[in-house]
C-alpha cells in the first residue's frame, strides 16, 4: 500500500529551483493526496498491484512560470517512477506564502543555517 511516508521519501529527490534543498525539507508541501485508480490497466485483477492518483499542492518559493514548470515536471518525474503510480497532479498553491520559518532542522542544516555563529538563525 502507498503511503504519504514513500511521497514525502520520493518527493526529497525534487529540489527548489533556487535554493540547494529538496522541497520537503523546505516545508514547501502543503498536502498530499493518495486516491485508488480504478481505471488503471489491471484494475481489480488479482496479483496486479493497485495504482494510485497522487495530488501534491505545494507553496513554492518563487513565483515566476519558469521556476513553477520545474518544480511540476520534478515533482510528476519522480513521482512516475513509483510502480503504484498511475498520475500525479500539481497544484501550486498563491497561498500561503512560503516564509523561511517553513524550513525543517534538515533543511536548515542542508543550507548551512545551523551551527555557524555567523549567520543570522531563522526561527
Amino acid at each position: 500500500m502507498l503511503t504519504e511516508s514513500d511521497i514525502l521519501q520520493a518527493l526529497r529527490d525534487c529540489y527548489d529551483p533556487v535554493l540547494p534543498c529538496n522541497i520537503v525539507d523546505l516545508g514547501l508541501v502543503r498536502s498530499i493526496t493518495i486516491t485508488p485508480d480504478a481505471e488503471a490497466p489491471g484494475a481489480n485483477i488479482p496479483g496486479v498491484p493497485q495504482k494510485h492518483i497522487i495530488e501534491v499542492s505545494l507553496t513554492p518559493t518563487q513565483t515566476d512560470e519558469a521556476s513553477h514548470a520545474q518544480l511540476s515536471a520534478q515533482i510528476s518525474n519522480r513521482l512516475s517512477g513509483l510502480e503504484t503510480v498511475s498520475r500525479t497532479d500539481v497544484t501550486l498553491l498563491d497561498s500561503p506564502h512560503w516564509t523561511p520559518l517553513n524550513i525543517t532542522p534538515a533543511g536548515r542544516r542542508t543550507l548551512g543555517l545551523d551551527g555557524n555563529p555567523n549567520l543570522v538563525q531563522i526561527r
